[in-house]
């Protein structure tokens, strides 16, 4: 199976090495390196690995747990093959060529490029702010291994962010900016891999995606989870 690796390591010399080795020695194939942040000293990376499904993972923490400095943020499952930036310019190019289902189009991408589980487009009430909790969202598109009914979290006020629920499930909200939209993106906690939480970066990637859409779809966007018109007698 693919799985994404989070480390957070020291930023020197040497260190990447040892990662990448201890992913070969405990049965890891390397199919891609991201570095998400370089900061102080320290660094995240993400591994994309082609892993043996007979083996456990427990192995593989044991041994970047073993390296100086090293951090195991999380493994989890990924979907589909390894992403760069450039799918996001061809995502944006088939919302454009099908404006009629770029949102679904946008929803059912967004999972596999951000190597989540599932994507909502929800729609929040016009007067949220006046409602205990400001909640109220409801789904507009969900992709299609969103849970039914979606387990929302509480995504007001609409600004782009990261954030974890009770249950241990990370989402990334951003908002369209306009008809109350808002995509949910999330990762689910499993009963034998723990998923990291959605790196800054990944929120300012969907954040880029969102709003390019938003220029894209205009005024449709505006029809998402409005009442069906219907005709008089």
């Amino acid at each position: 199976m693919l799985l994404r690796v989070r480390v957070t390591l020291p930023d020197r010399p040497g260190t990447l090495g040892q990662v990448a080795r201890t992913l070969g020695v405990s049965g890891a194939d390397i199919v891609q390196v991201v570095v998400l942040e370089r900061l102080g000293g320290r660094a995240v990376d993400d591994f994309t690995v082609v892993w043996p499904g007979a083996a456990r993972v427990e192995r593989l923490l044991a041994g970047l747990a073993a390296i100086p400095g090293v951090r195991v943020d999380g493994v989890w499952r990924a979907i589909g093959a390894p992403t760069t930036t450039g799918q996001d310019a061809e995502l944006l190019a088939q919302v454009a060529a099908n404006p009629a289902d770029g949102l679904a189009t946008l929803v059912d991408a967004v999972p596999g490029l951000l190597a989540a589980d599932w994507a909502v487009a929800a729609v929040v009430p016009v007067d949220w702010a006046s409602r205990s909790g400001g909640g109220g969202a409801t789904v507009g598109h969900a992709s299609w291994r969103a849970p039914v009914p979606p387990r929302l979290p509480e995504v007001t006020p609409l600004r782009g962010r990261s954030m974890t629920t009770p249950d241990g499930t990370h989402h990334a909200i951003a908002p369209f900016g306009r008809a109350g939209l808002v995509l949910v993106v999330a990762r689910e906690r499993s009963e034998t891999l723990s998923a990291a939480a959605f790196h800054s970066t990944e929120v300012d990637r969907l954040t880029q995606l969102v709003r390019a859409c938003a220029v894209i779809l205009g005024d449709r966007l505006d029809l998402v989870g409005a009442p069906p018109v219907v005709a008089g007698p």
